[in-house]
């Protein structure tokens, strides 16, 4: 059996290659492009104009009444020498002419915080996490792009300042998420001191998790108790503790598992080919109903078709008396209700897809920084993935959002949310 690099050892056989296509890399013949947008005129910081000096037909100059109009526009984005602003704050001493007393200006506490300003802090936690760089990755950044240098230890207390920043929005999300009637959950390694990284995720939130275990204690953390809604996961034996009517099971990861019943030969090839057209079967379904092409009433018709099929198909897998097919078989036949779940109850699909797009940064970051070090360390991981993810989801700016969160803390202003 051969499912893929990360869970063979060295000795398995290599994994089946598709057939060259024939492509090149990138882009093909007359795809579409996609070039980025020009900005209205209005917005830019600087017009220049290029002009010609002289007709080019009978070479008269043009005066400053000739008509003129734009018919070209191509824009440039440059970096300025140095990109941060440099402030210097400065108490002034007055002496009065009448009495001679001296009286000092004082530098309002609020920018006694940090040497960085709002969006300058956001911009150092924003790069700690996002761009995958160490810390001192992101002093070399800070110092030689933005013109910017700060100290190491600068870096740990603007994340430090950044998590308590986001504490609130972060809570706020996560209830919203856990009384959601649908969403996504599924769970990663975290590496350091073997954490585990849970997310549950709706459409319009992600919410994350860091947890030193991947029991029921720390799904219950995630999602409160008791669950509410419909989760779609995968397979998971932790999930067997919500009740099997709110459950919707991954059909991608089924795939998977058919793929390996072919690869394991023997009479659990044939299983594996069929369940693997049963698969695409069912997703051609769910694309037309996606698309608009069917309605809901409609995908629960012919749906049935294929809830005979694949219960026909179960059972026969369980008689082969086959190790790994047969166990396989019968433990899809004991979750079948919620293999159909996605028919059923809006916001559900069928593939935990939508969970396993939210972990992919959080996977990038893992393999950079080797998880977390400290509990600090966890909830920043938590409440930054989830803001970034969150604002992504809804199509807002995250500079923007990070910098009014820093500045609500520095301020004692109320926090912006991510709740729409």
């Amino acid at each position: 059996m051969c499912r893929g690099p990360a869970a063979n050892p060295p000795w398995a056989p290599r994994p089946l290659h598709k057939k060259p296509s024939g492509r090149r890399p990138g882009g093909q013949p007359g795809h579409v492009g996609h070039g980025r947008t020009l900005l209205p005129a209005e917005q830019v910081d600087e017009v220049v104009r290029h002009e010609p000096s002289h007709c080019q037909n009978c070479q008269q100059r043009f005066s400053a009444s000739s008509p003129r109009e734009v018919v070209e526009r191509h824009q440039v984005s440059e970096l300025p020498a140095r990109a941060a602003k440099l402030t210097e704050h400065q108490a002034i001493a007055c002496e009065c002419l009448g009495c001679g007393r001296v009286t000092q200006g004082r530098i309002p506490e609020e920018l006694r915080h940090s040497v960085l300003g709002e969006r300058l802090s956001a911009t150092v936690s924003f790069l700690s996490a996002f761009v995958h760089g160490s810390r001192r990755a992101v002093e070399e950044v800070m110092a030689e792009v933005l013109g910017a240098p700060i100290a190491l230890g600068t870096v740990s207390a603007r994340e430090r300042e950044m998590s308590q920043a986001l504490a609130l929005p972060y809570r706020q999300a996560q209830g919203v998420v856990r009384e959601a009637q649908a969403k996504n959950v599924d769970e990663t390694g975290w590496k350091r001191a073997g954490r585990y990284l849970w997310v549950a995720a709706t459409g319009e939130l992600a919410v994350f998790h860091v947890d030193p275990c991947r029991n029921r204690d720390a799904m219950e953390v995630l999602l409160g108790q008791p669950v509410q809604g419909t989760i779609c996961t995968d397979r998971f034996g932790v999930y067997e503790k919500v009740p099997l009517e709110q459950r919707g099971i991954c059909w991608a990861h089924l795939k998977r598992d058919f793929q390996a019943c072919v690869e394991r030969a023997g009479p659990s090839e044939a299983i594996g080919q069929e369940g693997l057209k049963l698969c695409s079967s069912v997703m051609r379904l769910w694309y037309k109903f996606r698309q608009g092409q069917i309605g809901r009433e409609l995908l629960q018709r012919r749906a049935k078709r294929l809830k005979r099929w694949a219960h026909r198909l179960l059972k026969r897998g369980v008689e082969l008396k086959q190790k790994g097919t047969s166990g396989f078989c019968q433990g899809v036949l004991d979750l079948e209700a919620a293999l159909w779940r996605f028919c059923e109850v809006e916001g559900i699909e069928p593939t935990n897809n939508h969970a396993e797009r939210m972990l992919r940064p959080a996977v990038m970051w893992r393999k950079q920084s080797q998880g977390s070090h400290s509990l600090g360390g966890c909830r920043f991981v938590e409440r930054m993935l989830t803001a970034v993810q969150s604002l992504h989801l809804q199509g807002r700016s995250v500079m923007a959002f990070l910098s009014e969160a820093v500045r609500a803390l520095r301020y004692g202003l109320p926090p912006p949310s991510l709740v729409g």
